[in-house]
């Protein structure tokens, strides 16, 4: 007997939305770690000398990485040598981008948001868009019609997965939205989370993002070849790999609509070229539940909360092994998800509501 899951709107413009509002899960309290308020104090106080290291290094390797594939250009070795070009244009532009969001990255905060335009034009998200974005992801995390940021509905599409390995799913989108941003017009879903006040600056920022397309399209027509878009723009799709991979970790498999990060986000260990790639969000657990530490201090923080929360995967593979296991069982049953036994000195999980424990409603034919 062949079983039809009835699936949930994921949008921010549908029953779901209010669902989560009626149901206490908008802008709700969330659990958190005690910690003491001197040690907090102490994590989350800010710096600029990591970031401008960090940052120095970055644009540094990109340039090295930049010849290194430019001398290649024609030969079987530029496969290669654009990989990694590609790789440490997106997945730091990615993690740049976000901490540079919370304006936690840098102490001073003009640094904050110069690296934070760039990264953003980078990884091609409109700045104020995904600030506001992002800001509702840390608000409601995973909260079905709530939250923008969720990767992939249930039951998971593997179709949007699959062409996010060149972000040929999330790119078209954003470059689409540049256009109708660069004419003064705006998603209905975007206008649900960013204030009319900021709409200008939306606009504003795509106008310049298209005008450096245009640029890179001009340089292209003129040299009579794609390489300079090699460099600018196109690396944002043949540089996503690693991204992905990165995100996928980050909340996939695990609880929707409930207020403790510990069963809604995943902590991986990570060796340090991944930890410098990722800007240490593979502390996820902890950046979701303090995103004010900044994240230089989040393996100090991490250290801090072992005792209260699921012990963390060992490394990149065990987590999406983890990730993709659960993938294919909720496309079956959408209900399924990753649960992780708590040490015996943490508080007990937050299971507020029973909507993680029921199954979606399913109707034989």
């Amino acid at each position: 007997m062949a079983i039809v899951v009835q699936k949930r709107d994921y949008s921010l413009t549908g029953p779901e939305g209010k669902r989560a509002e009626e149901r206490g899960l908008a802008a709700a309290e969330w659990y958190a770690t005690p910690i003491p308020r001197a040690k907090m104090k102490e994590l989350m106080k800010r710096k600029d000398g990591p970031a401008i290291r960090d940052t120095l290094i970055w644009f540094a390797t990109l340039i090295v990485l930049g010849y290194l594939a430019y001398l290649s250009w024609g030969t079987w070795w530029s496969i290669l040598a654009f990989f990694a070009y590609g790789t440490f244009y997106a997945s730091p532009g990615d993690s740049r981008w976000h901490e540079c969001g919370h304006g936690t990255a840098f102490k001073t905060q003009w640094m904050n948001d110069v690296v934070y335009q760039i990264a953003s034009f980078m990884v091609l998200r409109s700045a104020t868009p995904w600030r506001w974005s992002h800001a509702r992801h840390h608000t409601d995390t995973i909260i079905v019609g709530r939250d923008p940021e969720i990767l992939t509905e249930r039951p998971p599409i593997w179709k949007i997965i699959v062409m996010q390995i060149f972000h040929l799913y999330g790119g078209p989108i954003e470059i689409k939205r540049f256009f109708l941003h660069t004419v003064g017009r705006m998603e209905v879903q975007e206008k649900e989370y960013i204030p009319p006040t900021e709409h200008h600056k939306v606009f504003r920022e795509a106008r310049v993002y298209l005008l450096i397309f245009a640029a890179v399209i001009a340089a292209c027509i003129y040299t009579g070849s794609i390489l300079p878009a090699m460099f600018i723009v196109l690396p944002s799709f043949y540089g996503n790999l690693i991204v992905l991979l990165f995100g996928m970790t980050q909340h996939l498999g695990l609880y929707e609509d409930v207020l403790d990060h510990r069963l809604n986000s995943r902590t991986v260990y990570m060796n340090r070229v991944f930890r410098f790639l990722y800007w240490n969000m593979n502390y996820h657990v902890e950046h979701h539940m303090f995103p004010m530490v900044p994240y230089h201090a989040l393996p100090k923080l991490h250290q801090e909360m072992k005792s209260d929360c699921p012990e963390a995967r060992p490394g990149l593979w065990a987590a999406l092994k983890e990730v993709i296991g659960a993938l294919r069982k909720q496309k079956e049953n959408p209900a399924y998800v990753v649960v992780k036994p708590l040490p015996p000195t943490a508080q007990p999980y937050m299971h507020d509501f029973d909507k993680q424990t029921e199954q979606r409603s399913q109707m034989p034919l």
